[in-house]
């Protein structure tokens, strides 16, 4: 998405030294590291399958890349060095963030993020997350044993769905939920339709689910408050959005920093694909992009939270 933006706001040094937060499959940070010579790039996924795909694909860049296998939240671990084979990657010229859901996770049927097929309830990008502590929530967890309420809940919180109560009333009436197939048409069959319907009755119900399996609000707002302290001044910051909510995070914690004097916000809109690549890659027309510009000294890396160190590949 916006890959030529990305590539003209970063402002990429032959010398620099960047981390791309959301590696995906690797399509932003192959067009990073084909502008490097002497400068290093770091790649962070929580999604193995993604990462292996994006190792194969960088894999001509040799020593160039490094891939670490981890949630973006813990930047703060992987720029002080905390993660193995990170000390030499820090502080960066540029961070870039996409926080939209990959093809790959999306094109996957047993995946369970897509109700184009009948898949598992899964939802999860980590199959491993939170398995150490035997926290390991899936999509089925929630629409098969959460009560009407906390669903209904979820699903005004996260996807501000409208029909929230006649979703959750639906969905606990037509347990247990079999697959994702199953999921959508009990959603589509008591959505009200208001007005012009761009986007299928069940997006937002899914939305919210992926949203929760993920923590992926939680993961954000860490990742927004420990990416400023790994970014050399002058450095560059890149978040790609998805949806209003999430962007509306990116959108305040930019104001708040600014205010505070750590960063320069340098989008006063947000950048926007183009009707060309909308017209190529449907799956961008909801894409916001905003930068920020770090201003003042390197500051002290947080280290984030403990927990497992990941593994890494170079």
């Amino acid at each position: 998405m916006l890959a030529a933006e990305v590539v003209e706001w970063l402002r990429i040094r032959p010398d620099g030294k960047y981390l791309d937060a959301t590696g995906g499959t690797g399509g932003h940070a192959a067009e990073i590291a084909s502008r490097l010579t002497g400068g290093r790039l770091v790649v962070l996924d929580r999604d193995p399958q993604a990462l292996e795909v994006a190792r194969e694909r960088l894999a001509a860049y040799g020593g160039k890349v490094t891939l670490v296998r981890t949630e973006f939240s813990r930047i703060g671990e992987v720029a002080s060095g905390t993660l193995a084979g990170q000390a030499d990657a820090c502080p960066y010229d540029g961070v870039l963030a996409d926080l939209g859901v990959s093809s790959l996770e999306l094109d996957s049927p047993v995946r369970g993020f897509s109700f184009r097929w009948a898949a598992p309830l899964d939802m999860r990008m980590n199959p491993d997350a939170f398995a150490e502590a035997g926290k390991s929530l899936t999509a089925e967890d929630i629409v098969n044993r959460w009560s009407e309420r906390d669903l209904a809940d979820l699903l005004y919180q996260k996807a501000e769905e409208h029909d929230s109560r006649r979703i959750a009333r639906a969905i606990v009436r037509a347990r247990p939920i079999r697959d994702t197939e199953h999921l959508a048409t009990v959603v589509a069959g008591v959505h009200k339709a208001r007005g012009r319907q761009r986007l299928h009755p069940a997006t937002k119900t899914f939305l919210a689910l992926r949203i929760a399996v993920n923590r992926e609000e939680e993961e954000l707002e860490q990742f927004l408050s420990r990416t400023p302290a790994t970014l050399n001044s002058g450095g560059r910051w890149i978040v790609l959005s998805y949806h209003s909510l999430e962007d509306r995070r990116v959108k305040r914690a930019f104001q708040r920093l600014a205010q505070e004097g750590s960063v320069r916000v340098l989008t006063k809109r947000v950048i926007q694909p183009t009707e060309q690549e909308i017209e190529s890659n449907p799956r961008a027309r909801s894409a916001k992009m905003r930068v920020a510009e770090k201003i003042g000294p390197v500051e002290e890396i947080p280290a984030g939270l403990p927990g497992r160190q990941a593994g890494s590949w170079s």
